[in-house]
């Protein structure tokens, strides 16, 4: 066996090691998944206590139709109280919550 086949099995070796083969499991496809990666290194992920995660309000989501401030409310009355208007009227503006405030 000469010295040049024994380069050229050597350099084969280890250009098939390199590169190549099936990519692992925890790295992204696709550039959303980067991106989605990259967020929750970051710590910007939807879970609860995180920069932009978690529900907004006080109280129970699946309650919430009115609000004061950010506090939920089942209904108008319970929010117009908790408001305290006093001798002004309270008024409800928008929707899905509608926001509670006493009219000026």
């Amino acid at each position: 066996m000469s010295l040049y086949s024994i380069a050229l099995a050597l350099v084969a070796a280890l250009a098939s090691g390199c590169g190549g083969g099936p990519p692992r499991s925890d790295e992204p496809t696709t550039a959303k998944e980067k991106q989605r990666q990259e967020a929750e290194a970051k710590g910007e992920t939807d879970s609860p206590g995180g920069k932009w995660g978690g529900w907004r309000y006080t109280g129970d989501r699946n309650e919430c139709f009115f609000v004061v401030g950010r506090h939920c409310f089942k209904t108008e009355a319970a929010a117009c109280t908790a408001a305290r208007c006093g001798k002004k009227k309270c008024e409800t503006t928008g929707g899905g919550p509608a926001t509670v405030a006493c009219a000026k």
